[in-house]
Parts: structure tokens; C-alpha cells; sequence
């Protein structure tokens, strides 16, 4: 599709110059691609005169520097003046390396004297969590504008406040690929005006099967559009929808980054659902001070805060619904060790720095490796080590490998603690308590002294009784020793162990797989489709989204055969969706 490209005249001829003088600075050597060898992602001041090269707004200026932006990543160095200039673009960057900016900050200014109703932006995330992230993105390099509105659209929430929102005017419209095409089909998202279309992490998009939803929703944009596409990865489907949308576009690849995330210990463990809270408590029998767990809703943040304090530990909440100065004293009271845990979604989390946090749990799966490294990222800060774990159920196995591609990382495996290990590090800790009284008992020595001597002479105690008796005290009356029923964490281990083909081993048959998603939460669906009409996987994934309401993280065992294929979806499904299912159509 060939798109014609016009680009924008700048508001005067000093910000004409300034930008000449950076293309010609930066593009001087550059043809069709730009290689560039990141070793750091700050520029020296020396040798850089920060944003202000790119002939920002003032306004644009304010914000960045109220967030402390000094001077452009080399990705944002190579892909402002492009898009400034209305080119499209084909960029491969990992996460971290500052990408969100480097296309937000040329949209918002292109778009700062549009007083249009309709929106003229449209970026595309895989996940609602990313959708989330870029859209609140967009809005922190926009505070200081007036009237420049964002919005976020996607699915697991309410229609009727993205129609209302997406009714007024509206600059930037960030979403996921299945609620875009909802509101474009219903005709509460007019899509006229969109001059600009972001695809932000498409290798993570095609990898969750929405290929068919993102070349739907190309087409039905306007032709004379911008496109930016940027991903981790540069698989072949990338370079061909590249090929095949994008118009003479820049490449631009940002090496891998040595980052900080090397010092933090990366592991994972298989739970299933059902035992993921009993997992954690485990967890943190081991590790208990300074914690952040990651959760994916609001609504868990509170109910595992409150199971973790009925388990005796100090626990705080950080979430959207939390006001500001709540959650400024909240950090504060982490930051004294006031508060030991603490239970957050990844948005309120954003520019969390704790110097005593030392593990990070990944209670719910992160569905981008964006999330994932800005989650472990709140542990190891400054040179300092850190832990991270991850929860993985067995449907998000291809996800944990999804994310060891992306990142480059081998994210080690562990088992949940058993009672033996518990009990091993209650023991180590109470000797270690105890001596740590010992070692400072000098500054009531004297008062002690005269403890045991009476003790001794009233109560005819002897040594051996006294330091029983004082140990009793610091346990308590609760059971010191665990001796809950573990059978399903040995049973569990060596089952997924078993499961697992992490190492190649794709030995079990399909009969036995399929009893890994069979439970009383999944019904089986035949559909009337299969091999032989050339449908995949990815297929059949996209269509049930298109056609219902169902999320495509709540889709079980898929198992095509040559006329027909087997899907495994929630039992509680409704009248209605279960019509819709009826009637799906995949690949014509």
C-alpha cells in the first residue's frame, strides 16, 4: 500500500533550523537503516543540548523537565527527527531503552494545534497493561498542555465510559487490537481522522495471535496515514506487514543494553491458581522483608493484603484507587521499615525506588516483557543485588518462554518451599535471633543477671530450665514448626517437572497433556473447522475474541484435526456468548 507522506511545517524558522541542524547531525550517514551501539542510555551533556535540538514546544520542554529528562536515548535521538518530518518508521528496540517517548513526544507535538473532535493518533498494544502504561505516558509528556486528551480502550471494562470518553475530544487513542475493532465496528470510534498508527510491541501482538485483528483494523484506517511500527523481535510476519503498510520507512535498531536487571536473580515456580496464595505464603516464610508483590487488579490487591495480615505480616496496598498523599505515605512507611510488604498493580508501581526492596514477586503473569523488566526492575536499583520470582500456571508456559526469547534471560526454576524447608529456616532464624540478644545484652546485663539469681534461689530453676522458658516466650503460643498437609507441593513439583518440555522433552502423549487443562473450570467446544480448511491456532484464538467477550488469556487446550477442532473454554459461559460461539467464522 503506498501512503503518501507530507510533513509538517514548523510554527517558525528557528525551530525550522533546529531541526535541519539535527538531521543533519544524526541522518548524516543514514540510508535505509540505522544501526546504533547503545552502551548507555544517558548522552553526556557535554556533547548533547538535550530535547530542545528538536524544537520542542515549550510546553513539551515543561514536562520532560519535571520528569527529569535531561537528554535523549539513542533511540529517541534517531526516531524524533523522522517522525517529526512524517516519515514512517521500523524500529527494533528492547524494553528500557526509552521507545514510549521516542513516538510520543513527536505525536504530541505535531498534534499541538489540533482542535479537531476526532482523534488523530492510534496506538496499539497487545495487553491492557501496556495500553494502560503508554496512555498514562502520553498524558505525564502532555501535563503542560492544555486541552490534550488520551485516552485508553480495552477489554475487562465498562463500554459505556470508553463511548463516553471516546465522545469527546480525543487526540491519542491507546488500546488492544480486539476492543479497537469493537468500537470501530459500533461506530463509537471515528476513525476518519487518524493520520498516525503506532504498532507498539508487534512481535508480542502476533505471538497472541492478532495478525487477522491488526490487518482488519489497518484497513480500515484512512490511506494517507503515518505508521509506526516498533518490536523486540524482527520476525519474517513483521518485515511483511512492514513491507506491506509501511512507505519507504526509517530502520532503526537499538542494540541490546547491558542493564542492571543483570543483577537481580530471576526465577520462576509452576503453582496452579487454586494454590497460588499458599505458594506465596511460603514464599515469604523465606523472604519477608522488603517485598513488592505484582498483581493484575485492583480488587486482588486487597484481598491478598488481607491474608497476608491475618498471617501476621505488616502489609500496604498501592493501587489507582489509592489518592496521592495516601500513597506518598505509604512509600514513606516502606522506605522506614514500617511496612514490609507490599501489594500493587503495575501502574500505581511506576517509578517505584526502594533501596530496601529485596524481592519482587510476579504474582500474576506479566503479559509483555516491557512489564515484566519494569516489575523486577524495582529490586536491584544502584548496583545493588535482588530477587525476582515469577508464578507460572501450566497455560503460561508458552508466555515464560515468550519472555526468555524477548529478554535474553534464563529465568531459573524452583520449587515451592516445603514444611522441611520452613522449618529449617524458622530454626536458623530464631539461633540467629538469640545470639543477636546475646551479642547486644550488655546494656541490660545487670537487670539480667539479677533475673536468673532470682529465679534460681525463688523458683529453684536451673539454667537449662530458664532458657527454655525464655525461648517459649519469644516463639509463643503458636506452633512454631509447620505441619500443615505439603502432599500437593511434592505432588506438584514432580508432575509439572514432568509436564514441562522446557528442555526439548516433548515426550507425553496428547491424551495426557490435555488432562493438565481438563477441570471442573473448562468445558470442551467442537468446532466445525480444521486442518484441512488451514486454520492454525492463532486462528481460532482471534476469532472467538472477535465474536464474543471472551479474553484469549481464558482459552484453554486448543486441538486442531483435520475436519474438526477442540477448544477448551470457561464452563460459566453465557447464554449469549455461547450462541455467538455457534455461529464463528474462522478464515472465511
Amino acid at each position: 500500500m503506498a501512503l503518501e507522506k507530507n510533513s509538517k511545517s514548523l510554527d517558525s524558522e528557528q525551530e525550522k533550523s533546529q531541526n535541519e541542524e539535527v538531521l543533519r547531525r544524526d541522518l548524516t550517514n543514514l540510508e535505509n537503516k540505522t544501526e546504533i551501539e547503545s552502551q548507555s542510555l544517558e548522552v553526556s551533556k557535554e556533547n548533547d543540548n538535550g530535547f530542545q535540538d528538536f524544537g520542542f514546544n515549550q510546553s513539551i520542554l515543561n514536562s520532560l523537565r519535571n520528569k527529569g529528562y535531561k537528554n535523549p536515548t539513542p533511540i529517541q535521538k534517531a526516531a524524533i527527527p523522522e517522525l517529526m518530518l512524517g516519515r514512517d518508521l521500523l524500529g527494533q528496540a528492547q524494553t528500557g531503552t526509552g521507545k514510549t517517548a521516542a513516538f510520543a513526544l513527536p505525536l504530541i507535538e505535531k498534534l499541538a494545534d489540533n482542535k479537531e473532535l476526532n482523534a488523530k493518533v492510534l496506538v496499539m498494544t497487545p495487553t491492557r497493561e501496556l495500553a494502560t502504561q503508554v496512555a498514562e505516558s502520553f498524558k505525564s509528556y502532555s501535563s503542560e498542555s492544555s486541552n490534550f486528551k488520551t485516552v485508553a480502550i480495552y477489554g475487562g471494562t465498562d463500554y459505556r465510559n470508553q463511548i463516553s470518553a471516546l465522545k469527546r475530544k480525543v487526540d491519542v487513542v491507546v488500546g488492544t487490537p480486539g476492543r479497537i475493532m469493537d468500537h470501530i465496528r459500533q461506530g463509537t470510534f471515528k476513525i476518519k481522522d487518524i493520520n498516525c498508527l503506532v504498532l507498539d510491541e508487534a512481535d508480542e501482538m502476533l505471538n497472541m495471535g492478532f495478525l487477522e485483528d491488526i490487518e482488519w483494523i489497518i484497513d480500515q484506517l484512512p490511506d494517507n496515514k503515518q505508521m509506526v511500527l516498533f518490536s523486540a523481535t524482527m520476525p519474517s510476519e513483521i518485515r511483511n506487514i512492514a513491507k506491506k503498510y509501511l512507505n519507504d520507512p526509517a530502520e532503526i535498531l537499538i542494540k541490546s543494553v547491558k542493564k542492571e536487571t543483570q543483577l537481580i536473580s530471576q526465577k520462576f515456580l509452576y503453582v496452579q491458581r487454586h494454590h497460588k496464595l499458599d505458594a506465596l505464603k511460603r514464599i515469604l516464610e523465606l523472604n519477608n522483608e522488603g517485598v513488592i508483590i505484582f498483581v493484575r487488579t485492583k480488587l486482588l490487591t486487597t484481598s491478598i493484603a488481607e491474608a497476608l495480615e491475618n498471617s501476621g505480616h505488616t502489609v500496604a496496598v498501592l493501587n489507582g484507587d489509592i489518592p496521592q498523599n495516601q500513597r506518598e505515605n505509604t512509600v514513606d512507611r516502606l522506605k522506614k521499615g514500617f511496612i514490609n510488604i507490599l501489594v500493587a498493580t503495575d501502574v500505581a508501581a511506576r517509578g517505584l525506588d526502594v533501596e530496601r526492596i529485596k524481592l519482587v514477586v510476579n504474582y500474576d503473569f506479566p503479559f509483555d516483557k516491557e512489564t515484566y523488566t519494569h516489575r523486577i526492575g524495582r529490586t536491584g536499583r544502584a548496583g545493588r543485588s535482588g530477587e525476582a520470582i515469577l508464578f507460572v500456571n501450566q497455560r503460561e508456559k508458552h508466555f515464560l518462554r515468550n519472555l526468555e526469547n524477548s529478554t535474553r534471560t534464563k529465568i531459573e526454576e524452583i520449587n515451592i518451599p516445603s514444611n522441611k524447608i520452613i522449618n529449617e529456616k524458622r530454626m536458623e532464624k530464631l539461633i540467629e535471633n538469640v545470639n543477636e540478644s546475646f551479642i547486644a545484652k550488655d546494656e541490660n546485663e545487670a537487670l539480667i543477671i539479677d533475673l536468673i539469681d532470682n529465679l534460681k534461689e525463688k523458683h529453684s530453676m536451673d539454667d537449662s530450665n530458664i532458657a527454655m522458658s525464655a525461648i517459649n516466650l519469644v516463639i509463643g503460643n503458636k506452633a512454631f514448626f509447620v505441619n500443615e498437609d505439603d502432599s500437593w507441593i511434592h505432588k506438584q513439583n514432580n508432575t509439572d517437572r514432568n509436564r514441562s518440555n522446557r528442555n526439548g522433552n516433548n515426550r507425553m502423549k496428547n491424551s495426557n497433556r490435555r488432562n493438565n487443562y481438563q477441570n471442573d473450570s473448562f468445558e470442551t467446544y467442537k468446532f466445525n473447522f480444521g486442518k484441512f480448511d488451514g486454520v492454525r491456532v492463532a486462528n481460532i484464538i482471534s476469532s472467538i475474541c472477535n465474536s464474543t467477550n471472551i479474553n484469549g488469556r481464558s482459552i484453554g487446550k486448543i486441538q486442531i484435526f483435520n475436519d474438526y477442532s477442540l477448544v477448551d473454554l470457561p464452563r460459566d459461559l453465557h447464554r449469549e456468548t455461547k450462541n455467538k460461539l455457534k455461529k464463528i467464522k474462522v478464515r472465511n
